[in-house]
């Protein structure tokens, strides 16, 4: 069925080649269900290349996009209490048509940890229902946690989002998969979702990275891939968005390569291209009329010991809303919010409005307008 919102997942791109029942509703009351949107099941015929991008009763809808999520520590209890896993911020995802996070973990309670790398993070497939619960209604796992657990860890991941039937892009049995696009119809607007990560350890890129012939994260190092892939995620779609792990950590201006990369998606067929990674607020705003943010910095998300932050900024966080009316983007804001025990907390008032005036300065050294 479907409500007001007029919410269906189109079963075509699942992250996962599902089986015929996986993509359904989890029956157990989520966010998902509560707002009645319709899991398709898979199987279906996929969008052919001949249809244009031109959705038929589309409304105006608001999307939201939050920063770099995990669950490790005292975050891990949370799951415990699906519908109040992410605290008060929920509220302000529930509110949006659509929302979107980069879930920076493994799904998995056991796995190998990768070799030569700082920190692991992994969290047990609970961690999807505190999701839905929460109104998150897909994740990217291509990050450089993705693969914590290596491919132990892979393969629970991989079981775990069949399992769940949760929307994940990024990530796959092969390469394919993890370039594959998710794609949605929210109240009559085609949306199609592909995520991709620019940030993979050097000793670790071979055995991450998916491949014709083995699973892993899409890299977004290689470019031609990346751009095929939004390329047939714009055919029979309204709107592409491109979800990015990149930049660099700690440093809240995007890099030459961040600017290179979206302006080559943008030309490719993107409507929306946004990450993160830094664990800081970096700026967002237009570019040729779409829209780019370079950086959401941490959301759900334990301070990582040994980083450098004489600032605070990345307890500084926030939910970016973008309003799709007509084909483009057309509006957008940013709800401002600041991390304490790992949970974004709304920042209101004159804080707030400090806070608000901050992050537009942000956008001084990204070469993007904030209008379109």
């Amino acid at each position: 069925m479907r409500d007001g919102r007029g919410f269906a997942l189109v079963a075509v791109g699942c992250a996962v080649a599902l089986a015929a029942s996986a993509c359904g509703s989890d029956g157990k009351g989520s966010k998902n269900d509560a707002k009645d949107k319709t899991y398709s099941r898979p199987g279906s015929a996929p969008t052919s290349g001949g249809v244009t991008r031109q959705g038929q009763g589309r409304q105006p809808i608001t999307i939201a996009f939050g920063g770099d999520t995990h669950f490790e520590g005292a975050l891990r209890g949370r799951l415990a209490s699906p519908r109040t896993a992410l605290g008060p911020i929920a509220a302000t995802l529930r509110s949006a048509d659509f929302t979107m996070l980069n879930l920076e973990t493994a799904i998995t309670t056991g796995g190998t940890p990768a070799p030569n790398k700082e920190y692991h993070f992994r969290s047990p497939p609970s961690a999807f229902a505190a999701l839905r619960g929460a109104g998150v209604d897909v994740v990217s796992m291509a990050n450089n946690h993705g693969m914590d657990y290596m491919e132990s860890g892979l393969r629970d991941s991989l079981r775990a989002i069949r399992k769940s039937g949760f929307p994940v892009v990024g990530i796959g049995k092969d390469e394919d998969e993890a370039f594959r696009p998710r794609r949605f119809v929210v109240k009559g607007n085609r949306l199609a979702v592909v995520g991709a990560t620019q940030v993979l350890d050097d000793h670790l890129m071979r055995a991450w990275t998916a491949t014709p012939s083995k699973g892993g994260l899409a890299s977004a190092k290689n470019v031609p891939r990346l751009v095929q892939a939004v390329k047939e995620a714009a055919k029979g779609s309204d709107y592409v968005i491109v979800h990015l792990h990149w930049g660099e950590e700690m440093r809240n201006c995007p890099l030459p390569r961040q600017q290179a990369l979206a302006k080559t998606l943008i030309a490719a067929g993107a409507d929306i291209v946004v990450g993160g990674h830094a664990h800081v607020p970096l700026g967002g705003g237009f570019m040729e009329g779409r829209y780019v943010h370079y950086g959401m910095g941490n959301f759900v998300f334990n301070g990582v010991a040994g980083k450098t932050d004489t600032t605070g900024q990345t307890k500084l966080s926030g939910v970016l809303q973008l309003r799709l009316d007509g084909g483009k983007v057309t509006k957008a804001a940013w709800k401002p919010a600041r991390l304490s025990g790992g949970l974004p907390i709304p920042m209101k008032g004159a804080a707030g409005a400090a806070e608000l005036k901050r992050w537009n300065g942000l956008r001084a050294c990204t070469g993007l307008t904030a209008q379109p």
